[in-house]
């Protein structure tokens, strides 16, 4: 049983010592790193003020505890989020974001092939690693699941939110009715209409992926790194947003 034990409290402080080697890798360098050190050495004298029975201090320290959390989250909600998103594409949890990922795609796709049968016009785009908050409130914060039926509900016409583009990050439709910047490429502006320049001139900013229906023909069409693929069947745009949105798949091991 004590053998047990000892293996027990062996993989413990293996995994509690990878876990703070890969945030201070992540911190390295970081601003995050001397805060960190601060909080460490403030703990220090919580210890310390309790061994040498420091009444005031030790006082002051104890009504801290209540607090810790909150200050931790506060002062590292940038590095958190970093963590969780490295979190995210470990090997471990990539079945998880394919499926998700997969769902959205599936639900973008069928909603794209009812908006292009009826020529309703539609601008979806889809969030990648570069964060879209300074496009959010342009439009109408909606934090909805993505689902087809909403999407198409969304950009048919006349209805409040159906001028403008949707856009989604993750599994999650974030904001409608957005305002895209317009590409000032010459030969889009003389070749494109409104909505597909929209979706150019985003991609030439960030590593969005903007898909487009036409609202006269109802041609699909793809935006990505300030490049437009148009005309794609629905089988084509499927196979293009797997590639581009899927995480890789881990490499074997005899690669």
């Amino acid at each position: 049983m004590s053998g047990w034990r000892t293996l027990i409290d062996i993989i413990d402080v293996a995994i509690v010592a990878f876990v703070v080697y890969q945030l201070l890798l992540i911190l390295r360098g970081r601003r995050a790193l001397q805060m960190l050190v601060g909080l460490f050495l403030i703990v220090v004298i919580g210890f310390v003020a309790r061994w040498l029975q420091f009444d005031a201090l030790n006082w002051l320290m104890s009504g801290l505890k209540g607090v810790w959390v909150i200050i931790f989250v506060v002062l590292f909600q940038d590095e958190l989020r970093r963590i969780l998103g490295q979190l995210g594409q470990s090997r471990f949890l990539r079945p998880f974001v394919r499926l998700e990922e997969s769902k959205a795609i599936d639900a973008v796709s069928s909603a794209v092939k009812a908006l292009a049968q009826k020529n309703t016009g539609a601008l979806v785009v889809i969030e990648r690693t570069a964060r879209l908050t300074n496009y959010y409130p342009t439009g109408v914060t909606l934090d909805a699941p993505v689902v087809s039926s909403l999407l198409v509900s969304i950009f048919t016409p006349l209805t409040p939110l159906h001028d403008g583009a949707v856009i989604i990050r993750g599994n999650r439709i974030v904001a409608a009715r957005c305002t895209l910047p317009l590409s000032q490429n010459p030969y889009f502006v003389h070749t494109l209409g409104t909505r597909h320049r929209a979706a150019v001139g985003l991609t030439e900013e960030t590593d969005s992926v903007v898909v487009v229906v036409s609202e006269e023909t109802g041609e699909i069409s793809l935006a990505l790194a300030g490049q437009i693929s148009r005309g794609l069947s629905l089988n084509a745009l499927r196979d293009k947003l797997t590639q581009i949105l899927s995480p890789p798949a881990p490499e074997s091991a005899g690669s």
